[in-house]
C-alpha cells in the first residue's frame, strides 16, 4: 500500500496528554456504534444459513471477541488507530443466500475458507490484484441486489406488525434528521423496548439459561455448493465494501494502515471464529472515522488509543452479546429483520450509487443487481455468485462495442 504524505502532529504536553480522556470515549463510542449498528444483521445472517439460537449466539459471540482481540493487538503494535468490525454486507449476504448442500457445518466450511482467503491477500500480492480486477461497480452491484429483500423487511413488516414497527421507524427517522450516527443504536433501544412491552403483556418470560455467553462447536464440511454460493460472495464483498473502504478512511486521516498484518490478523480471526459461528472479520469502514478523526483527541500520535480502547469495549460486549441474543429470539415476528433493513438502509443507497455512477457503464451493474435480487438458486449455488458471474460476462461483450463506437468513423451519421 502506498504510505501517505506525512503531515505534523500536534504535541500537547504529557500532562496534557495523560488528562485527554477523548481517544478512550472515540473507542468506546466506535464498538459502541459498531456493535449496536449491525448485530440484528449478523443474526439474521445465521440464521439464514441453518444456525439455530445457540449457534448464533455463539457465532455472535465469537466474532465480537475476534474483533476485540484483533483490534488490541494491532492498534497496539503499529501504534495507527487501526479498528476491526464484522462484516455487515457478508452478513446480509448470509441472510438471502438461504441453506446450502451440507447444511450449517457447509456454511460454516464456508466462513472457514472465506478466511483463509482474507489471510492470502495478505501473502500474496497476486491475490489482492486479482480481487483489484473484479470492477467496482458490480461488487457494488452485488451487493446492493443482496441488501435490497433485506431493506425491504421493515416496510414489509409495517404492513403485519404496525403497532411493533411503527415506534422503531419513527425512532430511527427522528434520529436521522438529529443524530444520524445513533440512529440504528436507537432504532433498537426502541424495539428492545417493544420486545420486552410485548413479553409483559403477554405474561411471557425469557429463560435466564441464556443469557451467558457460550461458545457451540461445529466441525466444518466443505462442498463445492457451499464454497461458490458463499465462500466466494463472502470474500468479494467483504474486501470490496469493508476492507478497501477501511484503508481509505484511514488514509483520509493520514495513517498508513498495517495491511498485511491488517489481513492476516482479520483472516486468522474469521478462521478461527468459523468452528463456532462467526462468518467474517475485516477492517472497519465506517466507524473506523470515530477513532482516527478529530473526536479522537486533537493529538493524532495517541489516537491508536482509540483503537485500542474499541477492542476493550468490545470484549466486554461479549458477555452481553447472549443475553441480546435470547431477547431478540423473544421479538415479535418480523422484528429482528425490520432493525437489520433499517441498518443497512444507508449501505443499500451508497452501494446503488456507486454500482450506477458510470452513465457509459450502467447495463452490466444493472444486471448484476438483478440477478443478485432475485434469489436465483441454480445448481445449489446462490443468487450473489451467478450475479457477479453474469454482471462479467455482459460487461465483457459489451465494453468491445463501446470502445468500437467511438472509433475514427464512429461520428458519421
Amino acid at each position: 500500500m502506498a504510505k501517505s504524505p506525512a503531515f505534523p502532529k500536534a504535541h500537547p504536553s504529557n500532562s496534557q496528554s495523560r488528562r485527554d480522556s477523548r481517544p478512550v470515549v472515540a473507542g468506546v463510542v466506535t464498538a459502541l456504534v459498531g456493535f449496536t449498528s449491525s448485530f440484528a444483521v449478523v443474526l439474521s445472517g445465521l440464521k439464514a444459513v441453518g444456525a439455530d439460537p445457540a449457534q448464533a449466539a455463539s457465532g455472535l459471540l465469537a466474532l465480537t471477541v475476534a474483533v476485540g482481540a484483533g483490534v488490541l493487538w494491532l492498534s497496539w503494535r503499529s501504534k495507527v488507530p487501526v479498528t476491526l468490525a464484522w462484516s455487515t454486507p457478508g452478513a446480509a449476504l448470509l441472510a438471502t443466500s438461504g441453506t446450502v448442500d451440507g447444511g450449517w457445518p457447509a456454511a460454516v466450511g464456508a466462513f472457514l475458507a472465506a478466511g483463509v482467503l482474507i489471510a492470502m491477500t495478505g501473502l500474496v500480492p497476486a491475490l489482492g490484484g486479482l480481487m483489484a480486477r473484479i470492477p467496482p461497480t458490480l461488487a457494488q452491484a452485488m451487493l446492493a441486489g443482496v441488501l435490497l429483500q433485506l431493506c425491504l423487511a421493515p416496510f414489509k413488516a409495517l404492513g403485519s406488525v404496525p403497532l411493533f414497527i411503527a415506534p422503531v421507524i419513527a425512532c430511527w427517522l427522528v434520529m436521522m434528521k438529529y443524530a444520524p450516527r445513533w440512529s440504528v443504536p436507537a432504532a433498537l433501544v426502541v424495539a428492545l423496548g417493544v420486545i420486552g412491552i410485548s413479553l409483559a403483556a403477554g405474561g411471557a418470560s425469557v429463560s435466564g439459561s441464556g443469557i451467558l455467553p457460550a461458545l457451540a462447536w461445529t466441525t466444518p464440511t466443505f462442498s463445492l455448493q457451499a464454497m461458490a454460493g458463499i465462500a466466494l460472495p463472502l470474500f468479494v464483498v467483504t474486501m470490496a465494501s469493508q476492507n478497501v473502504p477501511g484503508v481509505a478512511v484511514l488514509r483520509s486521516f493520514h495513517y498508513d494502515t498495517p495491511w498485511r498484518a491488517s489481513m492476516l490478523v482479520t483472516g486468522a480471526g474469521t478462521a478461527l471464529a468459523a468452528p463456532f459461528g462467526g462468518h467474517a472479520v475485516n477492517l472497519a469502514a465506517l466507524s473506523a472515522a470515530l477513532a482516527a478523526g478529530e473526536e479522537a483527541g486533537p493529538d493524532r500520535s495517541r489516537r491508536w488509543v482509540a483503537g485500542f480502547t474499541s477492542g476493550i469495549a468490545y470484549l466486554v460486549l461479549a458477555a452481553f452479546s447472549a443475553a441480546l441474543v435470547t431477547l431478540v429470539a423473544a421479538a415479535p415476528a418480523g422484528m429482528l429483520e425490520a432493525v437489520a433493513g433499517l441498518a443497512l438502509l444507508g449501505t443499500l443507497a451508497s452501494s446503488i450509487s456507486a454500482a450506477l455512477a458510470d452513465p457509459e457503464d450502467r447495463i452490466a451493474p444493472a444486471v448484476t443487481f438483478l440477478m443478485a435480487a432475485s434469489g436465483l438458486s441454480f445448481a445449489g449455488i446462490g443468487s450473489a455468485f451467478w450475479a457477479l458471474a453474469a454482471g462479467l460476462v455482459i460487461r465483457a461483450v459489451l465494453l468491445p462495442r463501446r470502445s468500437q463506437a467511438v472509433g475514427p468513423d464512429s461520428s458519421a451519421s
